[in-house]
């Protein structure tokens, strides 16, 4: 598993100073000047110019990395590709309409519609298992 990290970038002429470690990944740069990175395992030498801090995520910061992380935005990016490759909008509007109408009492399930939204809530269930599996393994 991995840790979240953060530290002010520094330049000079010759090289931009960054971490050094195993599987790191950088997420994001926040407003707050920090970039923000993920990392298994971290060097115990670093360069002298950067200070890194060990984040304690609050779920407003987790919140504003996954925002700004472009890997984020891809794992979910991915994750619509996934519902796209077997339900189309109108299947899921389609599933939430009957399922509200038959939950709400104003809807009667044909029957073979209820075997249609068990395999639907089915397969969105693996592909959200399957964001959140891949936002583990960057600390989120």
């Amino acid at each position: 598993m991995s840790t979240i990290y953060r530290y002010k970038k520094v330049s000079d002429e010759y090289t931009t100073y960054q971490p050094i470690g195993e599987g790191i990944t950088e997420l994001c740069t926040l407003g707050d000047g920090y970039t923000y990175f993920s990392c298994e395992s971290l060097s115990d030498s670093q360069p002298e110019q950067i200070s890194i801090e060990a984040v304690t995520l609050t779920d407003e910061t987790k919140e504003q990395i996954k925002s700004a992380s472009p890997h984020v935005q891809l794992i979910e990016r991915r994750k619509l590709d996934m519902i796209r490759a077997k339900y189309s909008a109108e299947d899921e509007m389609y599933f939430a309409r009957i399922s509200v109408g038959a939950i709400s009492g104003v809807y009667t399930l044909l029957p073979h519609e209820p075997a249609l939204i068990a395999q639907y809530q089915a397969d969105i269930e693996s592909i959200r298992q399957w964001g959140w599996a891949e936002k583990a393994k960057l600390g989120l």
